[in-house]
């Protein structure tokens, strides 16, 4: 049975400790979306994890390096410690951030569901009821310390319409039996439906 467009997890995170580590990293190590044509205003992110370690925010897709903690992730224990509670392979993890007034375009991420092997979690940093968040047709409310899967291969769009940046702890994840497990157990205590 396919798992809905979007689970809430059985995690809780601190949010104020993600956003102390968000906010102490220098304006300098933000790098904007690289996807400039599904975005207006400012997007931009900070790479924790990556493919070989590097600090782009979305190295090289053909590179076939081994995933690994980039060295911003050493300034961000909260973060650190968010990550041990995922007993799956992880991929990459970034801190995304959409600043007041900015948006981002309906669009879909490609091999990004259940079925494809690897999912896309979020963890709400900074965030509140003015950011709109609409996945597969439905408007997903994302407190603080949440921790949600969504499945990006189907079409999203996010809209900051506050006067504070919204920020998002966001981990790919590849499933294994463990995550599955999660996955699936939530999925059946949820109250969404798959479109």
């Amino acid at each position: 049975m396919p798992l809905p467009s979007a689970v809430r997890l059985p995690f809780r995170f601190d949010a104020a400790a993600l956003a102390a580590d968000a906010l102490a990293l220098d304006e300098s190590v933000w790098q904007s979306h690289f996807n400039t044509g599904v975005y207006e205003g400012d997007w931009s992110g900070v790479a924790l994890r990556s493919s070989g370690g590097l600090v782009a925010l979305y190295p090289d897709p053909t590179r076939t390096d081994a995933f690994a903690d980039t060295e911003h992730l050493a300034a961000c224990p909260a973060v650190r410690e968010v990550l041990t509670a995922f007993s799956c392979p992880l991929t990459s993890a970034r801190f995304l951030r959409l600043a007041p007034g900015a948006r981002i375009k309906e669009h879909r991420d490609y091999n990004l569901g259940f079925e494809d092997g690897e999912v896309r979690l979020h963890i709400p940093v900074t965030t509140g009821p003015e950011i709109e968040f609409v996945l597969d047709g439905q408007t997903l409310v994302m407190e603080p310390g949440e921790c949600w899967y969504t499945d990006v291969s189907r079409m999203h769009r996010v809209e900051n319409r506050s006067p504070a940046a919204r920020i998002h702890l966001v981990i790919d994840c590849v499933v294994d039996a463990w995550l599955e497990g999660v996955l699936t157990e939530a999925a059946g205590a949820s109250t969404l439906s798959s479109a």
